[in-house]
């Protein structure tokens, strides 16, 4: 996990041959300098994906893909959406949700999520025999979503908010009703439920993301979420807005 919060979100995977990011949502610079600090060498990346049009997701998707030449996963509506923010971008490769694609080795499916965006979507990678699963920016847990989860080694999961800390906070109550509605984001009871039904003999890692720096603390959202856990004992991480995570090797 590079960075994960409202200022900026992206994650790198890979497994030895293939190195792709899942969103680039701090500037080219910062992600670069992310990569670098795991000894991870940036031009040795193969594609960036991406989930939705927010600027937490793309702002540094156009810098990274002119600098690497690399080819940018998005749906068509996220696609047009986004251009006026990533620029021209020489390889633009349209995906749809709910449709396998490849990267090499890498097999990803998006799948539709409900968020206030134009397409918005989590993903499930696979290679090697496991399993990986991202769903951040979302209002609700659908059905399809857990469906899509199931039988993951990691998952990343959204847990957002505390629902006392955001009611008593100072945002405005309009902002208040989108983070807390069915287009909004998960608050931590939310991910506990979800994490009830996706937990698994073969979970090894579950990482909290898009914490509310404002509205949630790891903390409360690791003691809530972590109440889930009945079946499997997973490790538990929560992803940062202001540093790396650690590299999981799976």
């Amino acid at each position: 996990m590079l960075a994960s919060g409202s200022k900026g979100n992206a994650i790198y995977i890979s497994d030895g041959n293939t190195a792709v990011l899942i969103d680039a949502g701090l500037s080219g610079v910062e992600i670069e300098r992310r990569l670098k600090s795991k000894n991870l060498n940036p031009s040795d990346l193969d594609a960036i994906c991406v989930s939705h049009e927010h600027a937490d997701h793309i702002q540094g998707v156009g810098v990274l893909a002119r600098r690497f030449k690399l080819p940018v996963y998005l749906s068509a509506q996220t696609a047009a959406a986004a251009k006026p923010h990533i620029g021209n971008v020489a390889t633009i490769r349209i995906f749809e949700c709910g449709k396998r694609f490849e990267i090499n080795a890498l097999k990803l499916r998006p799948f539709a999520l409900s968020h206030d965006a134009q397409d918005p979507a989590g993903f499930t990678i696979h290679c090697n025999g496991s399993k990986i699963g991202i769903a951040t920016d979302l209002g609700i847990a659908t059905h399809m979503v857990q469906e899509h989860l199931k039988n993951c080694s990691v998952l990343v999961l959204e847990a957002n908010h505390d629902p006392d800390m955001l009611i008593s906070g100072p945002y405005s109550w309009s902002l208040k009703q989108r983070i807390k509605s069915r287009t909004g984001h998960l608050s931590n009871p939310e991910a506990k439920e979800l994490l009830t039904v996706l937990q698994n003999e073969g979970l090894e890692h579950v990482i909290l993301a898009h914490l509310s720096e404002t509205n949630n603390t790891a903390e409360k959202a690791l003691r809530e979420v972590s109440c889930a856990l009945t079946r499997c004992r997973p490790n538990l991480w929560v992803a940062r807005q202001d540093q790396c995570g650690e590299l999981i090797i799976i």
